[in-house]
């Protein structure tokens, strides 16, 4: 029940393009079925490569690419190009596809897209397979096909017209409808700048003004202990860092502390304390760390490698989070699944799967999900053979420990494909060995059809997580709110409470997320309810302006938080007092 009180569009893999306008391409010579390989394993979770009934196109989070030889780029209605993409003119043919998948940024400068294909035998290949996809004579026009802006239906209190700050939910078990109740959704927002009325909103006695703009990608946010933000700008490889003295409502000093890393997300500081001497980075497939003193600007040389290869697996969700326990014995790193929910991974008999979990852990996956789908742990030195933590966490992006009890937190994005509101997003504290479902059981005991009758020694064992999301809200970074003073500090009953934000559904008709929430804790203990806390990121049911990914504490008690739709930084500060 519902109490009143997802990434940029990641499909931006070949911007395919909205009609057939050029000639059929010349296949690129390779091996078609390793292609199709290629393609299952870096691009499957975000992009289509067959039909839907009726011949029209099925779009996930980026557009189909049946029949992406020829095509212009970037105008498929309803997905967030990037203007960079959608003014390049370019059409597909192989010789440019070539080009752009080995290094997007540099065949157009300014794009967002996310992966590349550096092995020019593995382009070539993936090459070979996309000239095969070809739609049929009687397929209607993308234009045709898109999905008709959705009508509201009396909904759920998180769908984008009914949030405000001080809006509850509490979702439970009994609240989830059967798979396939409603058909699954393509509805990827438009992302426009923003307009001159749109204003955020946030509770009674919180201003919320704009920190910093211009910013390139800004996902993750951590604040280092002597008040600097770092920012990680995942699709530009760097770090960068902003000063600001307390109660300051812009940065005095913007720097760039590292560049040339590897699609870098997690950031964090070690020992933890109030005097680190590192700072770690979660690249896209490795863990890195800078010698670090307080107050440094710019990286003191060139980044060590602790963790060399996180999984063999390519492709798929690419963020990676890393944090340690309280005690600094511990790193903590999350992985994400390289598939929607593991479509392609072999079945394996049950000695086989034994055999697998004792090494692995329980409900552990394999193939080229292995290593994914988990929080992985070793020591900070990444001496101690890398294990799972735990397992079936299809995509924690936020994790975070709690400095109150020591626990890990994790806030993750389900699977999709199942219908408008399955499966809920979730933020949950982490057991030990826990195994949380992905990808043949969610939310418990609730079986994916889509995996029906492959591991029937996993029923029951999956944990209930602690706060359940909207489904499709893609809850992406959380922190702790641990400020106890500062000019800005929030009130004494947001102390140890949990900040999630919230980048935005694509796989649901009625948009919802788009927001910063808060989830109430009690001595450390999830109620299970959350609650809106800062709004207005949507503008209609096609177009928002904002998608935000990070959270963090400043210094001086303020909530910041980062948004990739227009690369801003927001501040939020209490003046009710």
């Amino acid at each position: 029940m519902y109490r009143f009180a997802r990434a940029w569009v990641a499909g931006l893999f070949f911007a395919a393009g909205a009609f057939d306008g050029a000639a059929a391409q010349v296949p690129q010579a390779g091996d078609i079925g390793r292609g199709k390989l290629v393609f299952e394993q870096n691009c499957a979770v975000c992009h289509a490569a067959v039909m839907g009934p009726g011949n029209t196109l099925i779009t996930r989070q980026g557009p189909s690419l049946v029949g992406v030889l020829g095509r212009l780029a970037g105008t498929v209605p309803g997905f967030n190009y990037t203007h960079a993409l959608s003014q390049a003119g370019l059409s597909w043919d192989t010789a440019t596809l070539d080009r752009f998948l080995a290094n997007p940024a540099a065949a157009v400068p300014g794009t967002t897209m996310p992966v590349s294909v550096p092995d020019a035998g593995d382009r070539s290949q993936l090459i070979a397979y996309l000239s095969t996809l070809k739609r049929p004579s009687q397929a209607v026009s993308e234009e045709s096909a898109a999905p008709a802006p959705p009508s509201v239906p009396a909904g759920h209190l998180s769908d984008w017209d009914r949030v405000a700050p001080g809006v509850a939910h509490l979702l439970t078990l009994s609240d989830l409808p059967a798979p396939y109740s409603t058909s699954s959704s393509g509805n990827g927002p438009q992302v426009v700048r923003q307009p001159s009325h749109a204003t955020l909103s946030v509770p009674p006695g919180f201003t919320v003004r704009l920190f910093a703009a211009g910013l390139s990608n800004p996902r993750i946010v951590r604040v280092a202990p002597n008040g600097d933000i770092f920012v990680a700008e995942t699709s530009a490889d760097r770090i960068r860092v902003l000063r600001a003295a307390d109660g300051a409502e812009i940065p005095s000093a913007n720097q760039i502390f590292s560049d040339g890393l590897n699609r870098p997300f997690g950031i964090a500081f070690y020992p933890p304390g109030n005097d680190p001497q590192w700072v770690y980075v979660a690249n896209n497939n490795s863990v890195v760390r800078f010698p670090y003193r307080s107050g440094d600007f710019e990286a003191r040389g060139k980044p060590e490698v602790i963790v060399p290869l996180l999984t063999d697996g390519r492709g798929g969700h690419s963020t990676r989070d890393v944090a340690f326990s309280t005690d600094g014995k511990q790193m903590f790193i999350s992985v994400g699944s390289g598939s929607n929910v593991a479509e392609s991974m072999s079945k394996k008999g049950t000695e086989a799967v034994a055999r697998w979990e004792a090494e692995h852990g329980q409900g552990a996956a394999w193939d080229a999900e292995a290593n994914r789908a988990d929080i992985l742990v070793t020591d900070p030195e990444g001496h101690a053979p890398l294990r799972a933590f735990a397992t079936g966490i299809r995509n924690g992006v936020g994790i975070a420990v709690d400095p109150g009890t020591g626990e890990l937190w994790t806030s993750t994005n389900e699977r999709d494909g199942l219908g408008d509101d399955l499966v809920p997003d979730y933020i949950t504290h982490v057991k030990e060995g826990g195994f949380y479902g992905w990808p043949w059981y969610y939310l418990g005991n609730h079986e994916d059809p889509r995996h029906a009758g492959e591991r029937p020694d996993l029923a029951g064992k999956a944990i209930v997580p602690d706060v359940l999301l909207q489904a499709h809200s893609a809850s992406l970074e959380m922190s702790f709110y641990t400020a106890t003073s500062g000019v800005a500090a929030f009130p004494a009953e947001y102390h140890g409470d949990i900040f999630a934000a919230l980048h935005g559904s694509w796989n649901r008709s009625t948009r919802t997320g788009y927001k910063v929430v808060r989830v109430r804790l009690e001595h450390g203990v999830a109620t299970g309810e959350y609650e809106d806390f800062l709004t207005g990121f949507v503008v209609d049911p096609r177009s928002v302006w904002g998608r935000p990914v990070g959270v963090a504490v400043a210094h001086d008690g303020a909530l910041l938080v980062s948004e990739d739709g227009n690369g801003t930084l927001w501040r939020v500060a209490y003046t009710g007092r």
